[in-house]
Order: structure tokens, then C-alpha cells, then sequence
């Protein structure tokens, strides 16, 4: 018998068809859970069914990170993964890489894919993020003209600094057209030259808000020469927008909190700076006139002038000794000389003749002091107190006085 093949070789040779089939390597499958069982390896044993047919299926513990949600019977889902067989027992089943529900699953499944595909080609890199400008003058906003989103943005605009300009672009952000409005939007503003522009709207589910996730939007996200926040639903909710914008907001609010700087704190903090600078300023200027007011003072000591003063003031102090002491040395020569004068009264001829004494001279002017000095028939001049006689000398004789 020719050309007979061992079990496994026919399990093997169909497996390779299965590998080499391209689309069997990616392929979604949609259908009911059915016969799920969780291993204790971590491994999921399940099926998916339809009203045609089953078909066995496993997630490997190594691929649960693409499961976000506990599965069970009865569930609609949509499966990603590849087609192969298990070469033991003969029977091909699906072997899972990505599970989600069914319904938002298709959407997802097209976000995801182009999540990946923009992230390989790094427009999520962060070397390619604007930084968000600290103070911004005009702040565009491409959103809805209506909703809570809009009135949020400019209420905490017009809050935290009034002097913002506010340029709004109403974008349609759902429903048909929307991806392109938007794009419209950014490139209008840019072309504006605003700082800042915010893109987003409410929340909502993932088909409302699926105009963010288009590849255009992104793309003009990416492409923006001014830096872009993404504001798009809750917090919760994720677009690719906010993957590829340069700052993602989990709010509208949150967003205008971002781009808008609070005008009182920079105030404050303004304030705060100048009382800083000013202390050293006048500290040091306090400082600079005391050491000018000493170079002053010294040059003031240090001037001719001052020394001129110095020397007229200490001439005028010994001008004044001097004075002093000259004044002082009259006193005592005018006391002595009174005295001189108290005793040469007293030793005066004058004074004698007032007391009843004469003074008697010659015709000649001699003073008589003998008798023998005055010769009879002289002339004699005789001054008493009051003035002078003159007298001829008739006699003279001795006279004996009283020994004392």
C-alpha cells in the first residue's frame, strides 16, 4: 500500500495548512459563550456558538492581560486570535488573544487596532509633546457651541484669569462629519496663532465619542504646530485624541484649569517676589548710605578746611589763654603797683606837705638840707601843700632835736 500516513503526520500536515493560512493567523470571531471553565493554571477553557455551529476556543494564562472582564456562559463576544489544531487529539480550536463584549467589541477592536498601529509609528512618543505654555493670551476651543463641556471651559477661564481671550471654533463632535469638523477646527485655530488650544466634549459611550478616535483627528492632533490639550468625556473615558495630544485633561474643567494660569496666584506670588527683592534692595541700600555717611564724616575730618578750623579754633584757645593770663598778670601788677603807689604816698613830699611839712630850695633849686646851706639875705623857695613861698633868709641857727 502506497502513500500511508501516520496519525500524527496527518494532524501535523493539517496543522501547517492552518499556519499557513494568513487570515487564520488574525481572525475575530463572534459568538455565545459557552462551556467556560477557568483552569487552575490560569488558563480558560471555553466555546463560542451560534444558531450553526460551535467551536472550541482557549485563552492561555499569558494572554489574560487582553481580557478586562470575567467571562461566563451566555455572553456575546467578539475573539481575536488564530486558528490552529491541537495535534493530539486531532481537533483544531481558537486560540484567544483579546476577548471583548460584543456590541462597543467591534469599535474597540478597530480603537485598539489603530492605537497599536499610530504607536509603532510614535506619535505617542513624548520626545514629540509641546510643552503646555505657562502663560497664554488666547486659548482656542474646538468643541460643541452647546453642552456643559463649552460653559465649563469659559467659566473657569473667565475665573482664574479674565484677561484670556477665548476663541471658540463650534465643532460638530458627533455623528457624521464630526471628524472632520474637528479637523477643521484645529487648523482654522492654528492658523489664528492662539497658544493653546483645547479639544474635547461630555462624556458619553464609545460610539459617541468615536469622532476622537478617527485617524484624522489624530493625525491633526499630531500635526499641530500649537500645543493641544485633549479634553474628551469623564475621567474615565480614553479616545486616541488623548493619546497623540500633548496634554491630556480628564475633564473639560480640568482641561481650562491646564491651559489657564489662576491671575490672582501669579499676583500674589508677584507680590511676594517684589517684598523679596525689595528687603535686599533696601537692606542693602540701608547699608550703602551708612558706609557713605562714615566716607563723609571722614572726609569732613579728613578736609583742609576742617583742619584749617582746627588750627583757628586752637589759635583762638590760646588767644584766649593768653588774654587770660595777660589779664590775670595786669591784675596782679596793677595790685602790686597800687601798693607801690599806697607806699610811695606815704613816702611822698607832697603828701608830707599836706600834713603841715614844707620842702625848701635854693634860689639855686637845691634842696636845704642844712643850714649852713642857706646864707642870710638868700632867697629861699618854700612849698607847702597848697604852693610855693619865697622867703629871704634873715638867720639861721642850729636847732638841737630830741634823741628819739
Amino acid at each position: 500500500m502506497n502513500n500511508v500516513y501516520t496519525v500524527r503526520q496527518v494532524n501535523s500536515y493539517i496543522k501547517n495548512m492552518f499556519v499557513q493560512d494568513f487570515m487564520l493567523n488574525r481572525i475575530y470571531v463572534k459568538g455565545e459563550v459557552s462551556n467556560c471553565r477557568y483552569h487552575t493554571s490560569g488558563h480558560i477553557y471555553f466555546s463560542l456558538k451560534d444558531e450553526s455551529g460551535t467551536i472550541a476556543c482557549v485563552m492561555f494564562a499569558g494572554s489574560r492581560a487582553g481580557l478586562s472582564f470575567r467571562m461566563q456562559d451566555g455572553q456575546q463576544v467578539i475573539v481575536l486570535g488564530s486558528v490552529s489544531v491541537y495535534e493530539r487529539d486531532g481537533k483544531y480550536q481558537l486560540y484567544a488573544r483579546e476577548i471583548v463584549r460584543d456590541g462597543a467589541g467591534l469599535l474597540y477592536e478597530r480603537f485598539e487596532a489603530l492605537k497599536k498601529e499610530l504607536e509603532e509609528m510614535g506619535m505617542f512618543a513624548r520626545e514629540y509633546k509641546q510643552p503646555i505654555p505657562r502663560y497664554i493670551r488666547t486659548l482656542g476651543i474646538v468643541t460643541a457651541p452647546t453642552g456643559a463641556a463649552v460653559r465649563d471651559i469659559i467659566n473657569i477661564s473667565r475665573r482664574r484669569n479674565p484677561y484670556v481671550q477665548l476663541i471658540l471654533y463650534p465643532a460638530l463632535v458627533q455623528g457624521d462629519g464630526a471628524a472632520q469638523s474637528i479637523v477643521k477646527g484645529i487648523r482654522m485655530l492654528e492658523q489664528k496663532q492662539v497658544d493653546v488650544i483645547i479639544v474635547g466634549r461630555g462624556g458619553g459611550s464609545i460610539e459617541d465619542l468615536w469622532a476622537f478616535n478617527e485617524e484624522i483627528v489624530a493625525r491633526a492632533v499630531f500635526d499641530c504646530r500649537i500645543p493641544v490639550i485633549s479634553a474628551v468625556g469623564h475621567e474615565t473615558d480614553t479616545t486616541i485624541t488623548d493619546f497623540v495630544a500633548d496634554l491630556r485633561a480628564p475633564t473639560p474643567s480640568a482641561a481650562a484649569e491646564l491651559a489657564v494660569c489662576e491671575y490672582r496666584e501669579i499676583r500674589e506670588r508677584l507680590q511676594g517676589d517684589r517684598e523679596a527683592l525689595k528687603r535686599p534692595v533696601l537692606q542693602k541700600i540701608s547699608e550703602e548710605r551708612a558706609a557713605l555717611e562714615k566716607a563723609a564724616m571722614r572726609l569732613k575730618f579728613a578736609h583742609p578746611r576742617q583742619k584749617l578750623n582746627e588750627k583757628r579754633q586752637y589759635a583762638a584757645d590760646l588767644e584766649n589763654r593768653l588774654r587770660s593770663r595777660m589779664e590775670a598778670a595786669l591784675v596782679r601788677e596793677r595790685h602790686r603797683l597800687a601798693l607801690c603807689i599806697e607806699k610811695m604816698k606815704g613816702l611822698s613830699p607832697l603828701n608830707k606837705l599836706s600834713h603841715g611839712y614844707a620842702y625848701v630850695q635854693s634860689e639855686s633849686g637845691e634842696a636845704l638840707k642844712s643850714i649852713r646851706q642857706a646864707e642870710n639875705g638868700s632867697v629861699l623857695n618854700v612849698y607847702v601843700g597848697d604852693g610855693r613861698i619865697e622867703a629871704k633868709v634873715q638867720a639861721a641857727e642850729p636847732v638841737v632835736y630830741p634823741a628819739e
